[in-house]
């Protein structure tokens, strides 16, 4: 598997990145690992990275983006929050990654049975977690479908609420970032969402949130 150069990145649409995380998961899933020399990688990224894409995931030790999407080094731009949340530090990120070091596509990937995401079904008011997971409340509140048991214990409710939250992420990057917006609009960049299934290892794709 080669090193991402400056021409490699460049050839990249945003369409062809997709299809690269993709089938990156699909070989995750089917355990077929790209070879790799990682310490080739190393060396020739010393002077420089070009990753194709930016992944905002959450922090949980099962949901690696370079392993669940068979990425090597230089591959990818790795943002990594409990219940992939959105602040304007990862926007100034995910800016700096497409229009700086020219990235082509932005990835949410929320995950199954997600402990942030159970936590702000419960109402969970501990320290600053408070704090980050008031953020994720209002998918909490938006999630209708579910009528009676509305905490952690209904998995259906998490799940449901997971998606929510992703797609309001996606939403809200379009909505605080002018220079996303319109590298997006401009279909120099891509954005979607995804829900990584940490049983599994699948991810689906949600490409059109917005």
């Amino acid at each position: 598997m080669k090193t991402l150069t400056k021409e490699l990145q460049a050839a990249i649409t945003p369409d062809m990145a997709l299809k690269l995380l993709k089938e990156g998961n699909n070989r995750f899933m089917n355990n077929l690992k790209a070879n790799r020399n990682l310490l080739e990688q190393a060396n020739e990224t010393s002077d420089g990275q070009h990753p194709f894409a930016i992944i905002l995931s959450c922090i949980d030790s099962r949901t690696s983006a370079e392993l669940i999407f068979d990425q090597g080094l230089g591959d990818i731009f790795s943002v990594r929050i409990a219940g992939n949340i959105l602040n304007e530090d990862i926007l100034g990120s995910m800016e700096f990654a497409c229009k700086v070091a020219g990235s082509k596509i932005i990835a949410v990937l929320g995950h199954t049975k997600c402990g942030a995401i159970k936590g702000a079904c419960d109402h969970v008011d501990m320290g600053n977690l408070t704090a980050l997971l008031s953020k994720i409340q209002p998918a909490v509140y938006e999630e209708k479908t579910e009528i009676e048991n509305r905490h952690s214990s209904n998995d259906d409710f998490v799940e449901k609420v997971s998606i929510i939250n992703v797609k309001r992420t996606v939403i809200g990057i379009l909505e605080r970032s002018a220079i996303l917006k319109e590298m997006i609009e401009n279909e120099e960049v891509k954005l979607i969402g995804g829900i990584h299934n940490i049983s599994t290892g699948e991810v689906t794709f949600y490409e059109n949130l917005f």
